[in-house]
């Protein structure tokens, strides 16, 4: 009998009060009578696998734990006491305790704080095997330790039966929460919260699919694939009957997931109710979120164009272009670089003569609705407020990419074997979005994370000689085009003939449940589409009549990558560096992909970039006319030219590669704002290059490193020693100013971390210079920059790239308790205005000197004003608090929370700022 139920509904269906009144009203004995389903399987003995390369080098961390499934009964016990479902934490705990534990980690220690990623299961450490649906040719292993599944199977179609099957038994709810987000009706399924609202409308917005829209990406992707499409749909199809099978098993059973009678779906006495199918076109819907989410750099143009007019307007035309793209950054030559070997790989570059650019009039852009009939709660101060900044999410190019990764050639380790430290920034769920699982059966051969609902293959892991894994890469494969308005406000110019735009709906509607009291609501979701893709804004040009619509080359195309991540898996095509990099061009979300074997190690990054017209710049919209799309651009099918493997960034074998979401390559434009002479990646990037310099590099030093940078201020190690060098460039006789300085001193001496005074002390070492540096940094930034931009050019470079993504929850665009942090913000900005101002050499300098108009002295007294008044401000307004943390609480503010998707909740641990899914790998051996 399976094991265990799910418990998650987005962050709304955490109501700890609406679950107290049903504890009230339910009796817990037979609840928990009823509904705790047995762990009765039957122990097995699993030998070691013959096909593993690693020598137990292999390790990975994936919190909180590996079981997002919960009964209602064991949702109740949550709620009420606080107890964990069996392996639903119990990766937490090490990862967390990391923060702490690094300075004395010894490669004996790593599985403390990592699992043991070997293949296959000791005999003595298996908890219970089961033979799902009965079948009789795939076996699923779970291990005592963490309970993560390992399928073995006999045939093809039984091991991808029993992926199906292993999903469902550990995120049947989360799976279903987000094919219904993919879908737009998130809120008719799990709840009318003004978050659930928020979160349709972001993915809707992007990709309006009709179900017919769906099905025809599978048939594309499969008839274009020839032998790996058609097994591609096999494995699919095998995959979706092992997941309905334990839908069937678990609802007959009454052991699926309680989040089903929490939100009305299933009838916890007489069990009526249904818990649907899942079909092919739900893996669709899946990967669409999925894409949009972690692997789609672009967009932001019109943004774009409000600011460049913004700084024409202030500057000029000529010297207002000038400024723009120096804070634009396109290709900065003091940003941290992932091929750092001195290779070009130009894209998306300035052209000398730009073509076809459509740049609204000043003040014409609004935003296209995309809510319509709202009623209720639909039409509430809270849905609007979420609908306004789902808006905001959608439209930015600066998404919400995240991971890093730390590879070092193996010729300056001490084993003389490559190692590699590295995972996707995912955020931090209840369940977790990734789920992990190791695949044996014919031409599968794996370990490692994938999304929940999508695992039929691993999609970050390890093979039986190689690892590999992925970070958000952002360049532009999204591009904004002006389209003419003819008759009315929904028929466009194609091609000089007058066309209408299709209309797409998506009629929601809600009422309360135990889960979720939103009152009753409704609206509607329409987005107007053309042949250049959805309608995002309208405006004027040049007095005529204009929608804005974005166009994303992996549009219409969700299911295309499936292709890649078979190939990842297969053990008969990976077989070097050169394999996986032809892997990796099969995936046509933006993703940087690392590799490391026994003996070598590589990167590409991935993609389909479109080959744009000659003269378009990418960065601002252009005319919806034939001169200005994409080579050879197939509105049918959305396809068109896409630079070649060659033109992607990409290398093996170089020293070391280190990536943070950074700049790839010289020369290559990455879409997000902000890779500049200060970013994330060089904390990386200063660590690894100062271990490759020593030689010797062992998996200790490697994850030290990592963690060491998990827990830095990037402002405070590389910006704030050159503002104290202003402020200190004359005698501080300010006694309030002395003091801060003092403390802010004392802290970039002793490296300037987040970090706690001991293990579970929940106070920050040098706790006042950080409140004082969380409250200057905004202050600072405004009063050096404001006063020579302008209000109007602040704000709009401000929309561009937020000044500000520290940990805490009131100081960027990640939100509150989510752990990534430092990814977008002005301290790129401020290191090269200051540097400018004392007179050091700054390559790429921003337009004009802002600080104090140039002025080292007037600059010094703007800084040491801010200061003075950060030093007055009290924790409490810094860190105002919310409904986990008491204002003023520093280490609460920063902490980071499993956010919920359902009905088990965890504590919050110490803030790091990490992969969620991570790996540290060093190969001995190769087939």
């Amino acid at each position: 009998m399976p094991r265990r139920t799910v418990r998650t509904t987005l962050d709304r269906l955490r109501t700890p009060g609406r679950l107290t009144g049903f504890l009230k009203s339910a009796s817990i004995c037979v609840l928990i009578a009823g509904l705790l389903s047995p762990l009765t399987q039957a122990t097995a003995t699993a030998a070691p696998a013959s096909n593993d390369y690693c020598g137990g080098q292999c390790s990975d961390i994936l919190p909180p734990g590996e079981n997002g499934n919960a009964t209602l009964a064991q949702i109740l016990l949550n709620q009420a006491f606080g107890t964990q479902p069996s392996h639903a934490e119990d990766q937490l705990g090490p990862y967390a305790n990391l923060a702490t534990g690094y300075s004395g980690l010894t490669d004996a220690k790593i599985n403390t704080f990592f699992n043991d990623a070997s293949f296959g299961v000791p005999s003595d450490q298996v908890a219970s095997t089961e033979s799902p649906a009965g079948r009789g040719d795939v076996t699923i292993v779970r291990d005592k330790k963490t309970g993560v599944p390992h399928i073995t199977g006999t045939t093809r179609y039984g091991t991808e039966f029993g992926a199906g099957y292993a999903a469902a038994e550990d995120r049947l709810w989360l799976m279903d929460v987000f094919r219904h987000v993919g879908r737009g009706q998130l809120t008719t399924f799990a709840g009318g919260a003004a978050s659930n609202q928020g979160l349709e409308q972001e993915f809707y917005r992007n990709a309006p699919y009709s179900e017919a829209d769906l099905q025809a990406q599978i048939d594309n992707a499969v008839a274009n694939n020839g032998a790996r499409g058609q097994q591609a749909l096999a494995d699919a199809n095998a995959y979706l009957a092992g997941i309905n099978a334990y839908i069937d098993a678990s609802d007959s059973g009454r052991y699926f997931p309680g989040e089903y009678v929490l939100t009305g779906h299933k009838d916890s006495i007489t069990n009526a109710g249904t818990i649907d199918h899942f079909k092919i076109t739900d893996l669709v819907a899946l990967g669409s979120v999925i894409g949009a989410l972690f692997g789609a750099g672009g967009g932001g143009e019109v943004n774009n164009a409000i600011s460049l007019i913004a700084a024409q307007s202030k500057y000029g035309v000529a010297e207002g272009t000038k400024v723009w793209e120096s804070f634009r950054e396109r290709n900065d030559p003091e940003a941290v670089l992932t091929v750092h070997n001195g290779e070009s790989f130009p894209y998306a570059t300035k052209p000398a003569d730009a073509q076809g650019e459509a740049l609204p009039d000043a003040g014409s852009v609004t935003t296209e609705p995309l809510v319509y009939d709202a009623t209720g709660t639909g039409a509430s101060q809270s849905a609007t407020a979420a609908s306004k900044t789902a808006t905001t999410t959608a439209l930015s190019s600066a998404r919400r990419g995240m991971s890093n990764a730390l590879v070092v050639s193996g010729k300056y380790t001490a084993s003389g074997h490559p190692i590699a430290v590295f995972g996707p920034q995912t955020g931090y769920f209840a369940p977790q979005l990734l789920m992990l699982q190791e695949i044996q059966g014919p031409g599968i051969s794996a370990r490692g994370a994938s999304f929940a609902g999508l695992s039929m293959y691993v999609e970050l892991g390890r093979g039986q000689d190689y690892s590999w894994s992925a970070t958000t890469s952002g360049q532009d494969i999204i591009d904004t085009y002006a389209v003419e308005l003819c008759q009315d406000d929904y028929h466009y110019l194609y091609h000089g003939t007058c066309t209408a735009m299709d209309k797409v709906e998506r009629a929601n509607s809600w009422k309360p449940t135990t889960a979720d009291g939103t009152a009753a609501g409704s609206y509607t979701m329409r987005v107007w589409r053309t042949k250049y893709g959805p309608v995002e804004y309208r405006a004027t040009v040049g007095g005529k009549k204009v929608a804005y619509t974005t166009l994303r080359s992996s549009y219409m195309h969700e299911a295309d990558s499936i292709i890649g991540f078979q190939m990842l898996n297969d053990p008969d095509y990976v077989k070097g560096p050169k394999d996986f990099q032809s892997a990796a061009q099969h995936i046509n979300y933006t993703f940087n992909w690392f590799y490391a074997d026994s003996s070598h190690t590589a990167y590409y990054n991935s993609g389909d970039n479109p080959v744009r017209a000659s003269g378009v710049d990418a960065e601002f919209p252009v005319w919806g006319q034939a001169a200005y799309e994409w080579r050879n651009w197939d509105p049918a099918t959305n396809t068109a030219d896409y630079t070649p493997a060659s033109a992607h960034p990409n290398s093996v074998d170089q020293d070391y590669y280190v990536s943070w979401n950074n700049k790839q390559a010289l020369d290559y434009t990455s879409a997000p704002w902000g890779d500049g002479s200060v970013h994330r990646g060089n904390l990386l990037e200063d660590r690894v290059k100062k271990l490759v310099a020593a030689g010797g590099v062992t998996r200790t030093k490697l994850v030290q490193a990592m963690a060491d940078a998990a827990l830095a201020d990037l402002r405070a190690e590389d910006v704030l020693p050159k503002l104290l060098k202003v402020v200190n460039s004359s005698t501080v006789t300010d006694s309030t100013v002395a003091d801060a300085v003092s403390k802010l001193q004392a802290w970039v001496s002793a490296g300037a971390k987040r970090t706690e005074t001991s293990a579970g002390s929940k106070k920050y070492a040098n706790a006042d210079a950080i409140r004082i540096l969380d409250a200057w940094w905004p202050l600072l930034v405004k009063a050096e920059f404001q006063p020579g931009l302008g209000n109007d050019l602040y704000t709009a470079i401000t929309n561009n790239l937020p000044v500000d993504e520290a940990p805490s929850a009131t100081h960027g665009p990640t939100g509150s308790h989510a752990g990534s942090s430092f990814q977008y913000g002005w301290w790129s900005y401020v290191d090269k205005d200051i540097r400018a101002v004392l007179g050091e050499n700054v390559q790429g300098p921003l337009g004009q000197k802002y600080c104090g108009g140039g002025s080292l002295g007037s600059c010094r007294d703007i800084l040491m004003s801010t200061l003075k008044t950060a030093a007055g401000t009290s924790a409490s307004t810094v860190y105002p608090g919310d409904s986990l943390c008491s204002a003023g609480d520093q280490w609460c503010a920063d902490s980071i929370v499993q956010r919920t998707l359902g009905g088990i909740k965890h504590g919050n641990i110490s803030w790091q700022n990490r992969p969620t899914f991570q790996q540290v790998v060093e190969y001995t051996s190769h087939r």
